[in-house]
């Protein structure tokens, strides 16, 4: 069985997930990686922990998620460093057993995400990826931003927007 190769891969076999803490430490070559991947200037750092409860096939994983990245401001382009620390709750559950695609269901705040695995085994790494990547403020700005939006005119949005004229025609 083949299995597709992400950035940060950390391997765990279902039958030994009971109660094992995992710990994620990116090394330079895995960061570059996650860096290009999520279209960061870079990550410094990334260290995740997570413990392990399994219940038949079905693996809970809790613990903690710390990463200094260094991303682009939304506006500006300079480079802005930023810290995460995000709580990390999710279960691996084998393919089939998750819920269905068309099924309506309830979500609370203690409910996690679920991410599917075939065979005997699951990827820890690619689900801390996967959590970076939510961590990551897409719309971050830097202290030049504000300048920025001022001399290109987007603090005046309909001073030049083509649709400002179209506005009052429907009524």
């Amino acid at each position: 069985m083949t299995h597709e190769l992400s950035e940060l891969s950390r391997w765990v076999a279902v039958g030994q997930a009971q109660g094992r803490e995992i710990v994620v430490t990116a090394d330079a070559a895995e960061r570059d990686r996650l860096a290009e991947r999520f279209g960061l200037v870079s990550v410094e750092s990334l260290d995740a922990s997570v413990v392990l409860e399994k219940d038949g096939m079905v693996v809970t994983a809790t613990g903690r998620l710390q990463a200094s990245i260094v991303q682009s401001c939304a506006i500006s382009g300079e480079d802005l460093p930023a810290q995460i620390d995000e709580p990390l709750l999710f279960r691996f559950v084998p393919e089939g057993e998750a819920s269905a695609p068309d099924e309506e269901i309830e979500l609370d705040a203690s409910d996690c995400d679920e991410i599917t695995y075939s065979g005997d085994r699951f990827d820890v790494g690619e689900a801390v990826a996967q959590s970076l990547a939510l961590a990551i403020d897409p719309f971050a700005t830097g202290p030049e931003a504000d300048r920025i939006r001022t001399e290109v005119g987007l603090e005046e949005p309909e001073k030049e927007n083509p649709f400002a004229a179209l506005k009052g025609l429907g009524t």
